[in-house]
């Protein structure tokens, strides 16, 4: 059980860019640090309070969401997010002592990283096999096992620097040089972080039913009340084909009336909504907020229409009001 000192579970083994990612995390140094096999198993190790909060990678700047980890933290057990940290990413091809360029036929990594250096691969080692990794530290280290079936493997630099077995063919083999991942620190529900003006919010919508114009009104929810959306992604929900519910994220804190508004509205249309946290975004850039969807807005207007329903029913109960008709 997780005691005075914070356990957290990460995407191992160590020397991932998951675990560079717990470091950006005040404490993480002097905390118990859990590698997991994989995102579920980072996950459940906090829903089974093993861990009091786990690291996972949730979106790249190549690729996209990372599929493994919106699918496991859009079921099961809710969990928050309390926390994001973007990372830098670059990648190195490191082999056996001996391997030269020339031999490698067979690579492994994880399949963000093999997708981030394709063309990299394509243009220097033409036609090699890819290995699926669970992890681009585990494909890494798989080099070190007698029975090894690939040749190479790309991983992060620090991999190549901890382990002097593994020597490195080439350096900077990413095919973008500006490439970011976003990580993201869960935990369990409890006390959500203060707003700071410049947060984000990620909600899961299942669509209710699939037909023209259901997207549209879930946008709309965010689109009328001046919320802009980051990110969007889709993904089928696995009861059956054409079932897909909605990873959104949300700029603004729920403690925001816009936000809280638009939630309100995306739970009256499909109850099933999930909030997943509203916490600070890792850019610490603020959210610029029109006039008319600022707290004091939404504060007037409701304050508007009690006064036109005070003000009825003073008439009503004075007897100046409208007769009722027959």
């Amino acid at each position: 059980m997780p005691g005075a000192v914070p356990t957290y579970s990460f995407l191992g083994p160590e020397g991932t860019f998951t675990e560079a990612a717990l470091m950006q995390v005040p404490g993480a140094g002097d905390a118990v640090r859990v590698p997991a096999s994989t995102v579920n198993a980072a996950l459940d190790a906090v829903r089974e309070s093993s861990a009091d909060a786990a690291m996972v990678p949730i979106e790249n700047s190549v690729e996209g969401g990372v599929t493994a980890t919106l699918d496991a933290i859009a079921g099961g057990q809710e969990l928050r997010i309390v926390r994001e940290v973007l990372v830098p990413i670059s990648f190195v091809l490191v082999a056996r002592p001996g391997t030269r360029l020339g031999d490698v036929r067979r690579v492994s990594t994880h399949g963000h990283a093999w997708a981030q250096c394709r063309l990299w691969m394509d243009q220097h080692i033409p036609g090699a096999e890819y290995v699926p990794g669970s992890s681009t530290a585990a494909a890494a280290m798989g080099l070190l096992e007698p029975d090894c079936h690939y040749d190479a493997a790309i991983c992060a630099p620090l991999v190549a620097q901890e382990q002097p077995g593994l020597p490195v063919l080439a350096e900077n083999i990413g095919d973008n040089p500006g490439a970011v991942t976003r990580f993201v620190l869960v935990s369990r529900p409890g006390k959500l972080p203060e707003r700071t003006g410049a947060d984000k919010t990620t909600v899961v919508v299942p669509l209710p039913e699939d037909r023209p114009g259901a997207l549209m009104e879930i946008l709309d929810q965010f689109a009328t009340r001046g919320v802009n959306l980051s990110r969007i992604e889709s993904r089928p929900t696995g009861q059956y084909l054409g079932h897909y519910f909605f990873s959104i994220d949300a700029d603004g804190h729920v403690g925001d009336a816009r936000v809280a508004d638009a939630l309100a509205g995306l739970h009256r249309i499909s109850p099933a909504t999930r909030f997943l946290g509203s916490y600070p975004r890792a850019d610490r850039q603020p959210i610029e907020v029109q006039a008319h969807t600022s707290d004091r807005a939404f504060a007037a207007s409701r304050n508007w229409v009690e006064s036109i329903l005070d003000t009825e029913s003073l008439q009503v109960e004075s007897g100046s009001g409208p007769s009722p008709t027959a």
